[in-house]
């Protein structure tokens, strides 16, 4: 979902990133973020009363209609009206209130045809939000108009008052704006003393406007982001879809290493040595010098061969990882790294059994690439948990320039890490040192 949540609930908005001589306080009237959020409550009235007109009277007509088999596509078509109109708004509130809200989930029709249709209009939960929301955005766009008008008028013309108090004694036969009256006395704001007061007042009610403005629209950011936009649920399972991509994927390619490294290494060896064998079978009568120079060539090539079934092994899932935990296995990896590593282990117990080997695998290929890539001179590892979340840093003091852009290995870290709701944070400018952080959920219960 692509929501910025500074801009969409009031604590952010038109940045700037030159310094302002005027305090916010006082350029806020002035500043175009004041204007489109003013324009929007204004707007909001209008809108209101039309889609509150809108949404009661297609849903009394389709529930009154419910004796007939009319009343079922008349109400499906007015849930399809809002969410047509949910389109609109979020449009609106982009333009005015820079709140970038993503469209719910798509109707998803079991059958095809107009009754299928039909059927995933009223199960969708997004049309039900959008008629919650012309039902409910009414009555609170009555409220927001008479409040924000209010103070807007009301400010402004306070503050122009030593302007435009003329008109009184030259046209209305007053000598100013009356507070009072009655049969015998009269009070009106009309010397230089009360003048002033009234602009000074003004002035203030001018300035705090746009604040009362901005908290008015946080409360439609939050109807407009709540009932518009898709659902937890459905965002989720969006997450889900992906991370389930991301896992088939990472999945996939292991095989295929797998395979490869089998194909190419270990395979390739042993069909050598069966042939080796076979030779010094051939010769073992006829020069049994020779048969032995090759038994004893095919013998070495058994220790090479079990050793690359062991780095295999060891890649595919370490014994040491399960049999004595996370640090005895990262010390076994750091001792391999081209750099000397200090590891520290800060654990009182094991996480759970899938989260330690991503957290294994994931050390162990941040180390890999120090040894390829970053020209360090030494490396740290640091393991702790903090709450119900796992916490990996690996720190060196190499060249720098790490990053995750697309296509390098780092990014395909991060995408391993996403799929079990785990986060990759790379701090690495240029010159060095790299401090690369990796997060994920302490058991696979906490995997929210």
């Amino acid at each position: 979902m692509a929501t910025n949540y500074g801009q969409s609930y009031g604590f952010g908005g038109d940045t700037d990133a030159r310094p302002h001589r005027l305090p916010a306080a006082l350029r806020a009237p002035f500043e175009g973020r004041a204007w489109r959020e003013l324009t929007y409550v204004l707007l909001g009235l209008p809108v209101g009363i039309a889609l509150f007109t809108y949404a009661v009277t297609m849903v009394s007509l389709g529930a009154g209609l419910l004796v007939t088999f009319l009343g079922v596509p008349v109400l499906a078509g007015a849930l399809a009206g809002c969410r047509a109109v949910g389109a609109v708004e979020r449009a609106r509130a982009r333009a005015l209130l820079g709140l970038d809200v993503a469209a719910p989930e798509p109707l998803r029709a079991r059958k095809a045809g107009a009754m299928g249709w039909i059927g995933a209009v009223l199960k969708s939960g997004a049309s039900w939000r959008a008629l919650l929301y012309a039902v409910v955005q009414f009555p609170w766009s009555v409220f927001s108009f008479v409040v924000g008008l209010t103070f807007f008028t009301t400010g402004w013309s306070m503050l122009t008052y030593p302007l435009w108090f003329w008109v009184f004694p030259a046209y209305a036969g007053q000598d100013g704006i009356q507070l009072y009256g009655d049969e015998t006395h009269h009070v009106y704001l009309d010397n230089p003393f009360e003048i002033t007061l009234t602009a000074l007042i003004g002035l203030l009610i001018t300035l705090v406007t746009p604040w009362i403005v901005r908290a008015l629209t946080t409360v439609d950011r939050l109807m407009v982001h709540g009932l518009l936009g898709p659902s937890r649920l459905a965002t989720r399972v969006v997450e889900l879809e992906s991370d389930r991509g991301v896992v088939v994927d990472t999945a996939a390619a292991d095989l295929r290493r797998i395979e490869r490294d089998l194909h190419d290494g270990a395979q390739a060896r042993l069909v050598n040595l069966a042939m080796d064998l076979g030779l010094a079978k051939e010769k073992l009568l006829e020069d049994p010098e020779a048969a032995a120079r090759m038994v004893d060539e095919a013998h070495g090539e058994v220790k090479t061969a079990l050793q690359e079934l062991r780095d295999l092994a060891r890649g595919i899932h370490p014994a040491v990882l399960t049999d004595r935990g996370l640090d005895a296995a990262l010390s076994s990896v750091a001792s391999r790294c081209a750099v000397p590593v200090r590891v520290e282990v800060d654990l009182v117990e094991r996480p759970a059994s899938a989260i330690e080997g991503i957290a294994y695998f994931t050390v162990s290929e941040l180390l890999q690439n120090i040894s390829k890539h970053a020209r360090a001179t030494s490396a740290t590892v640091d393991v702790w948990r903090s709450a119900d979340r796992l916490l990996l840093q690996v720190v060196d003091d190499g060249v720098g320039g790490a990053d995750t852009t697309a296509g390098s290995g780092l990014a395909g870290l991060a995408e391993r890490l996403d799929a079990v709701d785990g986060i990759l944070v790379v701090d690495s400018p240029a010159g060095g040192p790299t401090r690369i952080t990796a997060e994920l959920p302490w058991r696979a219960g906490a995997i929210r």
